[in-house]
């Protein structure tokens, strides 16, 4: 399934006003910060779990584990797994200041989101919150750049403020999966003059990858708590399950 042209041209459309560009994949020159052949091959969309977003071999919308214990967010969506090249481009993103990738990113989400049948779309459209340390670290929120690009193609309102962090945490990626729910637990909190804005909204949460989920189920039971009717988790890159080719 190749990707429409219309997509390839909004990613790169950036860059592509200012000249060719080296593809970030095959490095070959084409329009787009990511060619349309290597949007092609690595980005074709597969069957995925309307609730957690990873892959499905068969025909069923729900996994079998989110049958027996549903997570706490109501759906996610992926538009890629995170595997070469995604993890590689995701890591120039998230820590080296590759910004130049964000339009894609964003708009493999957009493509994700307008693919599935959902009856609703969220209207208000958060971003994972960063710890302090890494804003200054970085200099930027990865989540944010992801999740405003997202809001502006979908026509829907995005809130950087929202969302609080409230302390720093460990880095999940260096944590053990079992390890990483109890790291994020009561990391999270809705801005406690603002809660009356998420009361009865469809909200989506937005970041570049989920892994365990951890990080997605806690800010998901804090944004329900204070009010939000449905609360969804969008993505670049769904980490498949171990094992999983």
């Amino acid at each position: 399934m190749r990707w429409p042209s219309a997509v390839v041209d909004a990613a790169g459309h950036a860059v592509a006003s200012r000249g060719p560009s080296v593809c970030a994949v095959c490095r070959a020159w084409g329009r787009g910060r990511i060619c349309a052949s290597c949007l092609d091959r690595f980005a074709a969309p597969v069957p995925r779990c309307r609730r957690c977003a990873l892959p499905l071999v068969a025909t069923a919308a729900t996994c079998g584990t989110c049958l027996t214990a549903p997570p706490p967010f109501d759906a996610a969506l992926a538009a890629v797994d995170y595997r070469a090249p995604w993890d590689r481009l995701v890591t120039a993103f998230k820590f080296h200041g590759a910004l130049d990738l964000a339009a894609v990113f964003a708009e493999a989400i957009v493509v994700a989101e307008r693919r599935r049948a959902a009856a609703t779309r969220p209207s208000l459209v958060l971003p994972v919150p960063l710890a302090a340390a890494r804003w200054r670290e970085r200099g930027y929120n990865q989540a944010w750049e992801l999740a405003r690009r997202v809001a502006r193609r979908l026509g829907v309102r995005a809130e950087p403020e929202l969302l609080l962090r409230l302390r720093e945490t460990a880095h999940q990626l260096a944590l053990p999966l079992a390890d990483r729910a109890g790291n994020v637990r009561a990391a999270f909190a809705v801005e406690p003059r603002r809660r009356a804005e998420l009361r009865d909204r469809h909200v989506a949460i937005v970041d570049d990858v989920m892994t365990t989920g951890s990080t997605a189920a806690e800010i998901a039971t804090v944004v329900k708590q204070a009010g939000a009717a449905t609360v969804e988790v969008w993505m670049l890159a769904r980490t498949p399950r171990p094992g999983d080719a």
